[in-house]
């Protein structure tokens, strides 16, 4: 069990208040019923109790459920039922006035929260509430060669030898890592959203998105930043923006191949598709680089299927 993973998250207490906010806003003291789908050690469901909750259903296919219950009893929280397996394996859940669900990654959907919480609709009350209500993801170009130099020290190695087939897996996988927003291009609409969830409902797995650059001066593209927003209820959310507040969460880098030289009156396009529909995410990007008076495009091609050894 990796205790460690749980820590960091309930270290943060950025995500912690803002979780407690939103469950604040819609118990009902005596009478809302809740359930905590992947509800690891209990923070949660041990939030909703404290704040009145009635009953709490806390569902959990992991080994720390059991730590939950034990935390649970050491706290004196006695309104709570576990479940020790996956909330989509339920067949008759009982209702509930509210289901509150941090399955939230680096990447927003890479924990299966989209299908999680689409099933978790079968778990609400007609006008219940979910938490979270909703996702957007956003991009932006890397201008900082630090990362990029980092993922190519495959060409470092020297002695006369070419690691290049092993610099190609690397560069065709994204990575976590602290993003300053110096490292970010700096001109107005520079941050885009490429793409928007409404979670609960029958978003498909598969998400595709693009966003578009003009270049009014000359700037080198390392690769692209990737962070998220999160809508827990109407004015509650969580982001990683690399300008917000810090959080456990960090943001995603995608390298590029080779980095992009723009001039100025440049264009920049980039095409975005994930596919959650299994256990984490794969992503691949395409980079077109549409040099000014050209009706050339310089592409590159980038995909996780083939950033495996395997």
């Amino acid at each position: 069990m990796l205790i460690e993973f749980h820590r960091t998250m309930l270290a943060d207490a950025v995500r912690n208040a803002a979780f407690h906010e939103a469950l604040r806003r819609v118990i009902v003291p005596g009478r809302t019923t809740v359930a905590d789908i992947g509800c690891g050690t209990g923070l949660l469901a041990f939030m909703a109790s404290r704040l009145g909750a009635r009953q709490v259903h806390c569902y959990e296919h992991g080994e720390v459920i059991h730590l939950a219950e034990r935390l649970a009893r050491a706290n004196g929280i006695r309104n709570l039922v576990f479940y020790p397996e996956h909330s989509t394996a339920i067949l008759d859940p009982e209702p509930v006035d509210v289901v509150v669900s941090e399955t939230l990654g680096n990447f927003g959907y890479e924990e299966n929260i989209l299908e999680t919480l689409r099933d978790a609709r079968r778990f609400l009350r007609p006008g219940g509430s979910l938490i979270p209500q909703g996702i957007e993801q956003y991009v932006a170009p890397v201008v900082s060669g630090r990362i990029q130099a980092e993922l190519e020290a495959w060409d470092r190695v020297g002695y006369g030898l070419s690691f290049a087939a092993a610099k190609a897996i690397t560069l065709n996988n994204l990575y976590v890592r602290t993003i300053r927003p110096d490292e970010l291009l700096d001109v107005p609409g520079a941050c885009q959203r490429w793409d928007r969830v409404r979670l609960g409902g029958r978003a498909s797995s598969v998400r595709t998105g693009e966003a578009h650059w003009a270049l009014d001066r000359p700037v080198t593209v390392y690769g692209f930043a990737l962070w998220w927003r999160c809508e827990l209820l109407p004015g509650v959310s969580l982001a990683t923006d690399p300008a917000g507040p810090a959080t456990h969460w960090e943001q995603l880098y995608l390298p590029t191949r080779e980095p992009v030289r723009l001039a100025a009156g440049d264009r920049l396009d980039l095409r975005l598709r994930s596919d959650s529909s299994r256990e984490g995410a794969t992503i691949r990007w395409q980079i077109a680089h549409r040099p000014a008076g050209s009706e050339r495009a310089l592409i590159q091609r980038l995909d996780m299927r083939r950033g495996d050894l395997g």
